[in-house]
């Protein structure tokens, strides 16, 4: 398992003579993660990959290839580490080396609501570096990180203060002159709502800045005169003397498109492609079989072999307008027509099972990207693996796995789930609609201290399935216990545009493990436990669209794992 430090963050707390006693650590034993989707039921064909090809929450993905190898970069908002970076021979075989923001002092989300932070990233390799640029929204605006070695450590972000807007990306032209693009306001006062424009200016490598004069290279979108909105993540590509401005357009909901213009020369004018868009699904029939939607906000790259490819992103609808998983990355060929290229002809689905290139490993299997698969972490790694992700930025050590080898040890925090800042709260994606989550736990010895499985989309909407001691013998009514040990208390909590509510809850006798679960289906959530008598349900049929981008907002999508906190019986 690939392998990533918890911390480095050195604590300056000022030592006092009287110190309340801190609350135990709450052990976990593992955690364990399977996904049972449909659509991924379909044979594999040899030479064929499954898409897409990172499943779960992986948004606007970005590409560039050094020599053999390919790298892929995806927005992640609040969480932390942020902009995971992905390796591959193939385009289809991922693998996560790394982060670009992994050191707690690069950036800070508190404050921030789990879809700022930092946005779009796009890559780009030149001469022996890796190049992202990025906008740290709410955060710090645009800036750039540098790298030799893709899988870090990457530079502190250098700020590009006078660049505004978001989506940028860098252009090396064959001259070796950088450019620097990105999606901004127009030039003079917009005509409508998501009125937006693609801007350029020289790049300054030396330095790392913007210079000379900005360029307005596309104003609203490829038809001024349908008020097109949020032209956005531009990238440049020459090819047989011609400059290629791909763009996404119509915001990323389902009218989201693809839409591609070219040029002479590198500052235009730039002519829209009479076929736009290259790439969308908004024209489908909604009642399709596994839709997918959503699909825009694509990157091109070459392979080795003289052929290009797209990345682009999508999301896999359930009921028409839910999806739990968010926008995650997809791959199809790119084929160049009359000098065009298009990515998928009008009126085509996105498919689940698609040729690949020529140079496809005979690896059938691309879990745990994609496909179903299950996954578990024994915990018995010296350090955390990178599937797991904090809630913004943790200021302090609550998690570690050198204290009880084998188990995960999680201080539980004062913060809750619908905390601002950073709870103690370990997150890896839901990556299928149909999946269950599971942990086992040591209880919780002391009252006061909450511990269990969390299903979150954001700090307003997410579902907590905990347990808790209660040193009081159960009372009339309250189901078993033990009078002299008192009991464990198991409850089932919500968060939605309706505030928090306990939805169940079950008196247990008293124990020392505890087992917990988590199942999906589409919409249809299920919360079990095993107290050491076989598994239960405390409660089915939850509404599990409440951790649907389209309820909830914004543009992430729902992660799990393992929760601890602390009520005000402990004071901090």
């Amino acid at each position: 398992m690939a392998a990533v430090a918890l911390f480095s963050v050195a604590l300056a707390t000022p030592v006092l003579a009287v110190q309340p006693a801190e609350p135990a650590p709450v052990l976990f034993d593992w955690f364990e993660y399977t996904g049972r989707d449909i659509a991924f039921g379909t044979p594999l064909p040899e030479g064929h990959y499954r898409n897409p090809i990172l499943a779960g929450f992986h948004p606007d993905p970005s590409i560039t290839r050094a020599g053999d190898r390919f790298y892929l970069v995806n927005s992640s908002f609040a969480y932390f580490p942020g902009i995971p970076v992905f390796e591959s021979e193939d385009l289809v075989h991922w693998n996560r080396i790394g982060h670009v923001i992994d050191r707690p002092g690069m950036l800070d989300f508190d404050g921030l609501g789990m879809s700022r932070g930092v946005f779009a990233p796009a890559i780009e390799y030149h001469d022996g570096t890796f190049y992202v640029v990025n906008t740290a929204v709410d955060s710090g605006g645009n800036f750039i990180a540098t790298a030799t070695d893709p899988a870090g450590p990457w530079s502190d972000p250098v700020w590009l203060p006078t660049v505004d807007g978001i989506d940028p990306s860098l252009f090396f032209d064959d001259d070796g002159q950088a450019y620097l693009l990105n999606n901004g306001p127009p030039a003079g006062e917009p005509r409508y709502d998501g009125h937006r424009a693609i801007w350029m200016q020289a790049f300054d490598i030396a330095k790392l800045q913007p210079v000379g004069p900005r360029r307005v290279l596309v104003d609203g979108g490829v038809d001024p005169s349908a008020n097109p909105i949020w032209i956005e993540g531009p990238h440049i590509y020459r090819r047989d003397g011609w400059y290629y401005l791909n763009c996404a357009e119509g915001g990323t909901g389902p009218q989201h498109s693809q839409v591609v213009l070219r040029s002479r020369e590198v500052w235009g004018p730039y002519v829209p492609y009479g076929r736009n868009p290259i790439l969308t699904q908004r024209d489908l029939p909604a009642d399709r079989a596994h839709p997918v939607t959503n699909a825009g906000h694509a990157d091109l790259v070459q392979a080795p072999d003289g052929n290009w490819w797209a990345t682009f992103l999508a999301s896999r609808n359930y009921g028409g307008v839910h999806y739990n998983t968010g926008r995650e990355t997809f791959l199809l060929p790119v084929e160049w027509k009359d000098g065009w290229p298009t990515i998928l002809d009008h009126g085509l689905e996105i498919p689940y099972v698609a040729p690949g290139p020529a140079f496809l490993s005979r690896r059938a299997s691309q879990a745990p990207s994609t496909g179903n698969f299950t996954w578990r972490d024994e915990f018995d790694t010296p350090e955390l693996g990178r599937e797991w992700m904090f809630v913004r930025v943790p200021k302090q050590a609550w998690a570690d796995l050198a204290s009880h080898p084998g188990r995960l040890a999680i201080e539980p925090l004062a913060e809750g789930l619908d905390t601002l800042r950073n709870p103690a709260f370990l997150a890896r994606r839901q990556q299928h609609l149909a999946f269950e989550a599971g942990t086992a736990l040591q209880v919780p010895a002391e009252a006061g201290t909450e511990a269990g499985i969390a299903a979150f989309q954001n700090e307003t909407h997410w579902y907590f399935l905990g347990a808790r001691r209660v040193a009081e013998p159960v009372g009339e009514g309250g189901g078993e216990g033990d009078a002299e040990g008192g009991h464990i208390e198991l409850f089932l909590e919500k968060s939605s545009h309706a505030g928090r509510q306990v939805v169940a809850t079950r008196a247990l006798p008293a124990t020392d493990t505890l087992l917990l679960k988590i199942e999906g289906d589409g919409g249809d959530y299920a919360f079990g436990f095993d107290a050491g008598q076989g598994w239960q349900w405390l409660a089915r049929g939850q509404d599990g669209t409440l951790l649907s981008t389209d309820v909830a907002g914004g543009f992430i999508g729902a992660v799990l794992g393992p929760h601890a906190r602390i009520t005000q019986n402990h004071e901090r």
